[in-house]
């Protein structure tokens, strides 16, 4: 048999897409082995986004992480890093939460260029397929976004998310 054209045929179970879907519109879709409550509360509570949400080969270190995840709470995050002499806040507000199914949130610290995200967590016996969609507001805003690498993390930062849930499904009650 021949492996590389078995991988081909056969991608990796949980592999990420990331791709433009339009002038505005950026989406990445991935498959986690956790069910759909453990996979949101990654999303959704302080302790945990903090240990994934930000790829570690970008040398971010997060300084604050509030999260009120609630239709109408908002969030902000606040990294240091060692080529800014600024903190760096993202904030924003929710728009939707349903609880295990769905989030949406503006990025309100790129003012009217700011995307909003919509994560949909979609429960597949035990395991969970989660499309984060970012709609910008222009085409020039998904251009720059794209060339400032804010679209590039998510394999790492995923990556990251997995080790995570891994490890709370090695241990069923950690947070």
């Amino acid at each position: 048999m021949d492996a590389r054209k078995d991988s081909k045929s056969n991608p990796p179970k949980y592999a990420i897409t990331a791709e433009r879907k339009s002038d505005r519109e950026f989406v990445v879709t991935r498959t986690f082995n956790a069910p759909a409550r453990i996979v949101f509360d990654a999303w959704t509570k302080p302790e945990l986004i903090q240990r994934w949400w930000v790829p570690q080969s970008f040398g971010a270190t997060f300084l604050a992480c509030e999260i009120d995840a609630r239709t109408g709470g908002a969030y902000r995050f606040v990294f240091s890093h060692p080529s800014f002499d600024q903190p760096m806040p993202f904030f924003g507000r929710y728009l939707e939460v349903i609880p295990n199914q769905r989030l949406v949130w503006t990025n309100d610290e790129a003012g009217e260029d700011g995307a909003v995200t919509t994560v949909t967590f979609e429960d597949r016996g035990g395991e969970t397929l989660v499309v984060m969609h970012d709609l910008h507001p222009s085409k020039k805003a998904l251009d720059d976004a794209i060339a400032s690498g804010a679209t590039g993390g998510s394999g790492e930062q995923f990556g990251q998310l997995d080790q995570l849930l891994a490890a709370r499904n090695a241990s069923p009650g950690q947070s």
